[in-house]
């Protein structure tokens, strides 16, 4: 009989890895607002939080870690005393709860790599959602499944107490590397469980030598090459890695070793607002029975979903299985990527829609990364923000940004990838004024490059950035491929570029002390 005894919990009604079905049942029975949508999601709502809560994020210091991490406003210290002041308010709150739910599976496709993950949860919503994203084991292997090597303890219905130490809020997101558990508190947004994982990863692979990326990953239909594609939430990872003419190995965190790329999930968590089948049928179909549709709103008599709809959040979301798309390549895993693709949605509207980048110029911009903080992705962000995310990936990483670039910069060489800045934002004028480059067209330059088109066409090199761009494109106005061409104030348009210049010169001076000369001299020309 399974238990959570050695957890500290003592539930009688403990449902370990149930079936979608009987999920859908308990949270239709026992969670407000849960409904099913015309086609077959379960609609549940995460309450008051409706994005990750970055600034509530700790980690626990301690020695086994100390020197390991790169403390600060990502990965803000917690004392071990306060880990387990809320681990005891957790299991105290789960322990008062009726029935609970446990998910056993694993993070990454590779077995040399893989981690064996438990969820214990209050909320069927919930153990349906890791049920999705985590690699589902056999009836054999959860048989044999054993001790997990992490716990993440989903007691997001209660909140922290603010007078513990180091607590800003009510909400608290508590990672401890020494014991191996991973605590939340205050808020019931499934994406904390998901991004949790995320960065256990991010801190145990780098430690072997293997890349952790937050990318989506494809390859072609024979075989013959992998593409990985970075970009933080909202810049069109997931989208334009839907893609049916190329295999589907993943379309958010991704591991490269020595032997290629895995895929660290076992599904999909697709932003949705504004989805349409037209423009990307592959989600579209996705969201069937057995996935999750998060803070969606929805027509009372035919529960069919309006995904134009803002009201709760723009950060609606998908989450279902790898294998509910047609194309996904099952183990998730490739050879070493050919292409490597840097998304980026510029809100100033001065990036190229594509740009071929040097190996130095590839580092640069991957310590950078910039884009802009989408809204509704993070609590507070209304409005598309510009901001600088190291690694493509600032909010999930551990160790110091460097690790990762110099990890990266080991495998550029070693593989002979060519790497590419894809600009999803604006053009024609900066957000507001200019507008959003068509979905058509970057998936018409994602194409390219998959196929060669881009590898030998004429280019010119930007006068600020110094990459060169690319000055035609199958299927994309020549004229948008220049920036400069699509506004109608160039003097405006050179005032802005030298704006944004400037802003990446001051956001890499914090690195400049660790990056190496030929790094430093890749950047803006201002």
């Amino acid at each position: 009989m399974f238990t959570l005894d050695k957890q500290g919990i003592s539930v009688s009604e403990i449902h370990r890895n149930a079936s979608p079905a009987f999920l859908y049942e308990a949270a239709l029975r026992f969670e407000k607002g849960s409904t099913i949508s015309s086609t077959g999601a379960l609609i549940a709502y995460s309450g008051k939080k409706t994005g990750r809560s970055p600034t509530d994020k700790r980690v626990v210091d301690e020695p086994e870690v100390r020197e390991d991490v790169w403390w600060g406003n990502v990965n803000i210290k917690l004392d071990p005393q306060s880990f387990v002041i809320n681990r005891e308010r957790a299991i105290d709150y789960l322990n008062t709860r009726d029935r609970l739910y446990v998910v056993d599976g694993y993070a990454g496709w590779d077995p040399k790599h893989q981690l064996k993950i438990r969820i214990v949860c209050a909320r069927a919503y919930h153990a349906l959602f890791m049920h999705n994203m985590l690699i589902r084991p056999t009836a054999e292997q959860l048989a044999s499944f054993g001790d997990p090597d992490y716990v993440i303890y989903n007691a997001g219905g209660f909140p922290a107490n603010r007078h513990t130490q180091g607590m800003t809020s009510t909400t608290s997101i508590d990672l401890s590397f020494a014991r191996r558990e991973f605590v939340i508190l205050g808020t019931e947004y499934a994406g904390e469980m998901k991004k949790g994982v995320f960065t256990i990863m991010n801190y145990l692979m780098p430690k072997k030598g293997v890349l952790s990326m937050h990318c989506s990953a494809t390859e072609a239909r024979d075989g013959s090459d992998s593409s990985i594609l970075f970009g933080l939430s909202g810049t069109g990872k997931t989208t334009l890695s839907a893609d049916p003419r190329r295999l589907l190995i993943g379309d958010d965190e991704h591991c490269w070793t020595d032997d290629g790329i895995f895929n660290i999930e076992g599904g999909c968590y697709a932003k949705v607002i504004k989805l349409s089948k037209e423009q990307e049928p592959d989600i579209w179909n996705a969201l069937q029975f057995g996935a999750v549709l998060e803070n969606v709103t929805y027509e009372n008599t035919t529960h069919l979903v309006d995904y134009d709809n803002t009201s709760i959040t723009e950060n609606t979301r998908g989450s279902y299985i790898l294998d509910t798309i047609p194309n996904a390549k099952l183990p998730a895993v490739g050879g070493h990527p050919k292409n490597v693709i840097f998304l980026t949605a510029d809100a100033f509207g001065v990036l190229p829609p594509v740009s071929k980048l040097t190996p130095s110029q590839a580092m640069y911009h991957y310590i950078s990364g910039y884009t802009a903080k989408v809204a509704g992705t993070e609590v507070g962000v209304k409005d598309p923000e510009p901001t600088f995310s190291p690694c493509f990936g600032g909010p999930f990483l551990v160790w110091h940004p460097t690790k990762y670039a110099e990890l990266l910069a080991e495998k550029l060489k070693k593989h002979g990838a060519q790497t590419w800045l894809v600009n999803t934002g604006w053009s024609g004028g900066a957000y507001g004024t200019g507008s959003r480059i068509k979905l058509k067209y970057t998936r018409a330059i994602i194409d390219a490059i998959h196929s060669g088109a881009l590898a030998n066409v004429p280019t010119v090199e930007d006068p600020i950035f110094g990459f060169q761009v690319p000055q035609s494109c199958p299927e994309v106005p020549a004229e948008m491929l220049t920036p400069r061409n699509t506004w109608a104030d160039k003097a405006a348009y050179d005032a802005q570029a030298k704006k944004v210049g400037t802003l990446f010169r001051d956001n890499f001076k914090k690195y400049e002390a660790q990056a190496s000369a030929d790094i430093k001299s890749a950047g803006p020309k201002v």
